[in-house]
């Protein structure tokens, strides 16, 4: 098996060739761009807060798959077992609400001690953590408002959340060398009409000044902010809408967060990736798979996952773009959904840096349409599955859906037993 994959990726390299690409240097690239694996999908966004809990804010885990991870030994055990079944660089992406302590914590009140287990189990993986405060699944949260909230008491307990938050995030940056990327969104809004819309976002707006009014080192934590169109629970209104957050980021210049799910079902991410670049420094990308609505299903190798990120590499954005995943489905395995949108991610950023950008924009600016239809189509079919095929046994991974007999054995002898 390994002979015919070198075979084939001698003939893929010669192909690629031909068309002025490189694909030792593509290998070589896509080998320093991490994808940043969200936690939650192992546990259907829990957290290790309140094991009976309920999820808010318009969040929804649907099913009742087997092997739920119920701790952080669970979790950290199978995002070992997926980790180790996807090539190239990963970061893992953490919520406030996976701490770890003996005695019950206020989120205002999160330090880094909290999380000091992850950040030691992380460089044991060679991993870098980014961060994301938790404005859900909290009592003070029920009514729908956090940071928004026109109770002033509500409020500062969402803002003081966020300021540990931050902290705790550039303690990550500090511990790993790599500054950690922290995500704010709020589920802040209203299921029916709403009369006064502009008060919550001046409320929304001034707290979140005094969220970011701590300087922090760039090197070591980057804020970012994340629009929402509608949830269960704000259907009418959403007081962070995407005007809202791109205004905001763009005003202070901080990273926008764009979510491939939190946006209008014929709107797409891809396309708002240059304009936003045009006003802010960074973009945060979640990439999921919206089915009719922001339902976070495992990510496909499908034309918009493609599209994105082919606009970050037609225009290199890699050093502004931080790509994370944000998927959880609890009516499969849990770790084969890691797996399958990780591979997926990692598949189409390999697609995409194998593309002829050069010859296609050269064919553009030369107005030679017909030429850059051709071209973009004919190169579709070229040997990319022989490139990710040699990459995965490169970084010792299954190059195939062999993967998936790990995954079952896993399973059987742990997933089952829980």
């Amino acid at each position: 098996m390994t002979k015919l994959i070198e075979q084939a990726y001698d003939i893929a390299k010669h192909r690629y060739a031909a068309l002025g690409v490189d694909v030792e240097q593509v290998m070589a690239q896509l080998d320093r761009i991490p994808v940043s694996i969200h936690c939650w999908q192992g546990d259907d966004v829990r957290g290790f807060e309140d094991p009976h809990g309920q999820l808010t804010g318009g969040i929804q885990a649907t099913g009742n798959y087997p092997g739920r991870a119920r701790n952080a030994h669970e979790l950290r055990a199978d995002l070992e077992k997926a980790l180790s079944l996807i090539p190239g660089l990963k970061r893992l992406n953490l919520h406030a609400i996976y701490l770890e302590s003996e005695t019950p914590v206020a989120r205002d009140a999160i330090e880094p001690e909290h999380f000091s287990a992850w950040m030691a189990w992380a460089k044991s993986h060679q991993l870098a953590l980014d961060f994301n405060p938790s404005c859900f699944s909290h009592a003070l949260s029920a009514d729908g408002f956090t940071l928004a909230h026109s109770d002033p008491g509500v409020r500062q307990f969402w803002i003081d959340h966020c300021k540990a938050s931050r902290r705790i995030s550039a303690w990550f940056g500090e511990q790993q060398g790599s500054a950690s990327v922290m995500n704010i969104w709020v589920p802040d809004g209203m299921k029916d009409l709403t009369v006064d819309r502009l008060a919550p976002r001046q409320r929304l707006a001034s707290a979140l000044d005094e969220v970011l009014s701590e300087p922090l080192p760039i090197t070591q934590h980057i804020d970012a902010i994340e629009s929402k169109l509608f949830g269960i629970g704000a259907e009418s209104y959403t007081v962070g809408s995407s005007e809202f957050c791109l205004g905001y980021a763009a005003s202070r210049q901080i990273a926008l967060t764009l979510d491939a799910g939190h946006f209008h079902p014929t709107e797409v991410i891809s396309d708002k990736i240059s304009a936003a670049m045009l006003y802010v420094p960074r973009l945060l990308l979640h990439v999921s798979r919206p089915v009719r609505w922001d339902s976070d299903h495992v990510v496909l190798l499908d034309d918009e996952t493609q599209a994105i990120t082919c606009e970050i590499a037609r225009n290199n954005l890699f050093d502004r773009v931080h790509i994370g995943l944000d998927f959880f489905d609890a009516s499969i395995n849990r770790i084969a959904a890691w797996v399958i949108g990780t591979r997926n991610a990692k598949k189409a950023l390999l697609r995409a840096l194998l593309e002829p950008s050069a010859e296609l924009r050269k064919l553009e600016q030369q107005g030679d349409y017909t030429a850059r239809l051709a071209l973009l189509e004919e190169q579709k079919s070229l040997p990319w599955q022989a490139v990710w095929e040699a990459w995965c046994l490169r970084h010792d991974v299954p190059a195939d859906a062999s993967w998936l007999s790990e995954v079952r054995h896993y399973e059987h002898h742990s997933l089952r037993q829980r």
